[in-house]
């Protein structure tokens, strides 16, 4: 499993808080930055973490901002990619199973660490079901 991350100014600690659970867990992963709180703009994480998915097959997103909104947005502009915005377990298992969610997006601002992390395992731990009316679906996304 190959695991992208990035995060602007206000993801930033949670991204590395986010790095030392996949360290954890033996998830290999490429960190594209932001490595300071300094501020910056999260479109440019986006894409870059958006355009390695796209070249990477099986490969998964994990974008933090502030409220993971502007993230999601950003990387869901790219073909391919299918970006949930996680603010629950459910909806982070909801999302890859029936949707086959390749990038989560957190924000920093409004959830919990310790949440923010038992939603990225979550993602990251379930499979997409493959069943048909699913993957019918996921086809007319593009």
């Amino acid at each position: 499993m190959k695991v992208f991350l990035g995060a602007d100014h206000a993801g930033y600690k949670l991204k590395e808080k986010i790095k030392q659970f996949l360290e954890q867990k033996k998830i290999g992963f490429k960190d594209f930055g932001t490595n300071s709180t300094e501020s910056c703009d999260y479109p440019d994480f986006a894409k870059k973490v958006a355009t390695a998915v796209q070249k990477n097959k099986g490969s998964y997103g994990v974008l933090v901002c502030g409220t993971g909104t502007g993230t999601a947005i950003a990387a869901n502009r790219f073909s391919g990619v299918r970006t949930v915005q996680a603010t629950s377990e459910y909806l982070s298992k909801m999302a890859r199973e029936h949707n086959n969610a390749n990038v989560i997006s957190l924000g920093a601002r409004v959830t919990p660490e310790k949440d923010a992390l038992k939603f990225v395992e979550t993602f990251l731990s379930t499979a997409f079901s493959k069943e048909e009316r699913h993957v019918r679906r996921v086809k007319k996304i593009g």
